[in-house]
């Protein structure tokens, strides 16, 4: 049992700090990442994969998937439709490092991303519409006409 570490709350020499770091690399390990130490620096930086955050709304109409993508480029977003699978995906471009700059801080990840949704039994994913514009990826996915509740006229006799 070595990785069992003894847990004293009055010890002199308790930090805090060292023991969620130490937690941070051990997280780290088990998913198989490497928190990583910007030269010189005393603070770990860990950059996990990222994923944009979407909000999804519902209407009448249709269902609206709109994706936060800031920075990302058009031509490096990809939308797809499989096996009632919506999938957006793409990658945000790491900026080029200037030799004459001097990075104290990095928290904004890059690197590819994945973000996927299971539609809707009432979704139709043959007339999916998406728009892109100021870094917001805007997914219409229309309901199918099967889905829309019909009004019947019922005769009283």
């Amino acid at each position: 049992m070595s990785g069992l570490t003894r847990w004293e709350p009055f010890r002199r020499q308790l930090n805090p700090w060292r023991e969620l770091e130490d937690m941070e690399q051990r997280l780290s390990a088990l998913w198989g990442r490497t928190p990583t130490k910007a030269e010189g620096q005393k603070e770990s930086i860990s950059v996990a994969e990222w994923s944009p955050l979407v909000d999804i709304t519902e209407d009448d109409k249709e269902y609206l998937i709109k994706a936060e993508l800031p920075e990302i480029k058009k031509e490096d977003v990809k939308l797809t439709v499989q096996d009632n699978v919506l999938a957006i995906s793409g990658e945000r471009k790491y900026e080029k490092e200037e030799k004459d700059k001097k990075y104290h801080r990095v928290e904004r990840a890059y690197g590819s991303f994945l973000r996927s949704f299971t539609l809707p039994e009432d979704a139709d994913g043959s007339k999916v519409a998406a728009e892109y514009k100021d870094g917001i990826l805007k997914v219409h996915l229309p309901k199918s006409e099967k889905a829309k509740p019909k009004s019947i006229d019922v005769k009283v006799s």
